[in-house]
């Protein structure tokens, strides 16, 4: 029994425990600078009819208490209808609502851009009703095809 509990500890360390962020994480590489990403997604958030709710600046947080921190800004956005519909399908929805897109310069200098994959949110939330999971498919597409324009040159 002590083997079979050994055997399974390595598989799941071997298996399960590795450094990728799989597909709950999406990251993309964008070929301009935080701020002009920033930017970009900020102007498409709001030609796709998205609400800005604010960007928050983690550098300038750092710099405001003597620390440093290479560029980092989180864009917070969403669609108040669709995060309604989404809180209705499980209250425990509002914990990652609204959306954001982390963009920040990684440690060799090349600016990256991260969101939480929406289609996590069915496994997180235990969401299992079609229509909900319809509007999760929907936030995906729209995230994908955001963060992909805002990292094209």
């Amino acid at each position: 029994m002590k083997k079979l509990i050994a055997i399974g500890m390595v598989l799941l360390v071997m298996l399960g425990c590795n450094n990728s962020r799989g597909n709950f994480i999406h990251t993309l590489d964008s070929n301009e600078s935080v701020d002009k990403t920033v930017a970009k997604l900020e102007a498409l958030i709001q030609h796709a009819a998205l609400k800005h709710f604010y960007t928050f600046d983690y550098t300038q947080n750092a710099k405001d208490q003597n620390l440093t921190l290479r560029p980092s800004k989180l864009v917070v956005f969403g669609n108040p209808h669709m995060e309604t519909k989404l809180i209705q399908c499980n209250e425990s929805m509002g914990l990652d609502l609204p959306m954001r897109f982390l963009v920040y310069e990684d440690f060799n200098g090349e600016t990256k851009v991260s969101y939480t994959n929406p289609e996590y949110f069915s496994l997180k939330h235990n969401i299992k009703d079609a229509n909900c999971l319809q509007i999760i498919n929907k936030a995906s597409i729209a995230l994908d095809a955001i963060a992909s324009q805002a990292t094209q040159k």
